[in-house]
């Protein structure tokens, strides 16, 4: 890893995580696609807060789970990466995924896209869901234990 991860919060607690081994995963997933890790940042809101970020740099009128600000050069993804605690809470009950896993495929999916993965085109939601399914099954051998993790 060329950079640091911060964890930072808006309006809202840090989830309880082992964030060392956290970055540990998103470094090995970054290294399945030939990049490295520079400076990442979290930053976990509201989604009062999402929606003042969706609207006043995407000029999109709606929540989401997360936005993604890319500022990676070459092969080091570098980024600030939004996420609402709250969309992640409620995407979990209306999939029937814990809460800690949904967590987990929003903080990857940030990385995902830092690595050149888009989702709004046609076909290219499969793709993204396709590497976050492959980054998930690689928690275990990073040591991420999703049992540990809880959203305040």
């Amino acid at each position: 890893m060329l950079g640091e991860i911060q964890w930072l919060t808006e309006n809202v607690k840090l989830p309880e995580a082992d964030y060392e081994a956290i970055g540990r995963w998103i470094e090995k997933v970054a290294a399945t696609h030939n990049r490295l890790t520079g400076d990442l940042t979290y930053i976990f809101c509201d989604d009062p807060r999402i929606l003042e970020v969706n609207r006043q740099f995407l000029n999109h009128d709606y929540f989401t789970d997360i936005i993604t600000f890319d500022e990676s050069r070459g092969k080091v993804v570098r980024g600030d990466m939004y996420i609402s605690l709250d969309t992640v809470r409620s995407n979990a009950e209306m999939i029937g995924a814990t809460e800690a896993r949904e967590f987990l495929r929003v903080v990857i999916h940030g990385v995902l896209h830092l690595c050149g993965i888009n989702d709004k085109g046609s076909g290219e939601r499969e793709i993204m869901e396709a590497h976050e399914n492959a980054a998930l099954a690689m928690l275990d051998e990073c040591g991420v234990d999703e049992r540990k993790i809880l959203i305040i």
